[in-house]
């Protein structure tokens, strides 16, 4: 690591994207703060502006940039007494497309990849100092690791970092970094068991940036896991881009049925919760141990993406509506009240309506608690890209719209069939309309971070952010619950 400033730094960390940024985010604070740097909420007090881009859908991408845009706003301003002297673009929209990023938006004083991530506060401070790197030359990380899954954990050093024999350069493994820093003080915490992917899904170009799967070793998930428990965290997020896949590059596919146990043991941690689990791969042993071991969360986050096994064909993905009834049936014959959602994507290349059809009978019978649904748009290098049969922009929206229009019903339905059932509720957020009634705000076991709706528990006055409160769901307002105490704290 780079000496410590004489004068300290400060650096405001602004994070877009999903849980596995959050963690990428906390390892480059935790590095910053080691090398003696000065992490700050708030970018109008922040010598400089790093922004964590999502590059994954326009939306995202958007709002990456209109982020990086404010931030360049605040650094313009500096002249006017403002303090920010420098923006600095991070995370997978940087990691994609670098160059082309650094040359339509010159707002940003630089463009890093995640090969910059070991040394950041060098990056940070040359940038201070009047440099400007080259910005980052994206390429195919898939093609920085071995093909053989087995033989990637060779190639990949302990520090987070290995070396590519042609190249011999840095290859940086984002949530691999044994340094970390909490950004965000809540009961809730991600914890990455992977990184990258290694399935070639059509529409997606998520492993083009974030490379080939490789496995985190069980006892770094372990140490990291006792660490935020330390720092007050009641509920881990095992997060990666295919958690069915833990293990696999390790020798054993059934590693995460064995680390599950081990994690809920960790003193402190209440609840353990897995998201982004593959349908074609989700083994009836996994399924077994989420929905009945205690302290897992019995909640399955299911990626179908479709339910037509021709547009799932075209996608290069695997399944039907019998399968994944099927699977969804093994679920809730192991645990009835066990949460499930997913996402789908809508106006795939091809679809007719036929297909969209087959998907809108498929969400009636499987009864989620929450469907996300995706227009369809061509994502630069990806095999979809290039398909023919693309479908109407007006006629996408319209199905899109027609499917969340059925979701919403579905989901509030969904929400309606659990009144009267018992729920455990980690406190997020205490008395939360300031109304000094006793009310308290949260999750139940069926419901994920941010995307899954929340239960309100009424009269509790006692409870505090991090307790788990058993309650009695009396009422609902859309997928939101609404519960009164059951025998009080968990």
């Amino acid at each position: 690591m780079t000496s410590t400033p004489t004068n300290p730094v400060s650096v405001a960390l602004l994070t877009l994207g999903c849980a596995r940024n959050d963690v990428d985010s906390e390892e480059l604070a935790g590095r910053l703060a080691a090398d003696g740097f000065t992490l700050v909420e708030d970018p109008e007090d922040a010598d400089t502006v790093v922004v964590n881009t999502c590059g994954f859908v326009d939306a995202a991408k958007k709002d990456s940039i209109d982020t990086l845009l404010a931030a360049a706003d605040l650094k313009a301003s500096a002249d006017n007494g403002g303090r920010v002297q420098a923006v600095v673009a991070v995370g997978c929209l940087a990691e994609r497309y670098g160059e082309e990023l650094a040359d339509s938006l010159p707002e940003a004083d630089a463009v890093l990849g995640f090969d910059d991530y070991q040394d950041i506060s060098g990056r940070l401070r040359s940038i201070l100092a009047g440099e400007r790197p080259h910005p980052h030359t994206p390429r195919d990380r898939r093609l920085l690791l071995p093909i053989s899954p087995a033989e990637r954990q060779a190639a990949v050093d302990p520090s987070s970092f290995g070396a590519d024999a042609d190249t011999e350069v840095e290859i940086a493994i984002p949530g691999r970094s044994a340094i970390r820093r909490r950004l965000d003080g809540g009961p809730m915490a991600p914890l990455k068991l992977a990184s990258g992917c290694d399935r070639r899904c059509t529409f997606c170009a998520i492993p083009m940036f974030r490379g080939s799967f490789v496995s985190r070793r069980p006892s770094d998930v372990l140490q990291e896991a006792a660490w935020l428990a330390g720092q007050g965290v009641k509920e881990l997020f095992l997060v990666s881009e295919n958690s069915t896949s833990y293990g696999k590059d390790l020798g054993d596919l059934g590693l995460l049925e064995t680390l599950l146990p081990e994690l809920t043991a960790i003193d402190g941690i209440e609840r353990v919760r897995v998201s982004y689990l593959q349908p074609a791969e989700t083994r009836p042993g996994l399924v077994r141990v989420i929905a009945t071991t205690p302290g897992v969360a019995p909640y399955f986050d299911l990626s179908f993406q479709h339910a037509s096994a021709t547009v799932l064909r075209r996608m290069r993905r695997f399944g039907d509506p019998e399968s994944f009834l099927g699977l969804l049936d093994q679920v809730r014959a192991l645990a009835p009240e066990a949460g499930v959602r997913s996402n789908v994507i809508v106006g795939f290349p091809g679809e007719t309506e036929e297909e969209f059809q087959t998907l809108c009978d498929f969400l009636v019978a499987a009864r989620m608690d929450v469907t996300g649904v995706f227009g369809y748009s061509d994502e630069d290098g990806t095999e979809a890209e290039k398909l023919d049969g693309k479908l109407d922009e007006d006629e996408i929206r319209a199905r899109v719209q027609h499917l969340n229009d059925l979701v919403s019903e579905l989901t509030a339905q969904r929400a309606e069939e659990r009144i009267g059932s018992t729920v455990e509720v980690l406190v997020e957020e205490v008395d939360p309309d300031g109304a000094g009634d006793g009310t308290v705000e949260g999750r139940a076991a069926q419901q994920g971070p941010e995307v899954d709706g929340t239960t309100r528990v009424l009269g509790v006055p006692d409870a505090r952010v991090g307790d788990l409160v058993r309650a009695l769901v009396v009422a609902t307002d859309g997928v939101d619950l609404i519960a009164e105490p059951a025998g009080g704290l968990a």
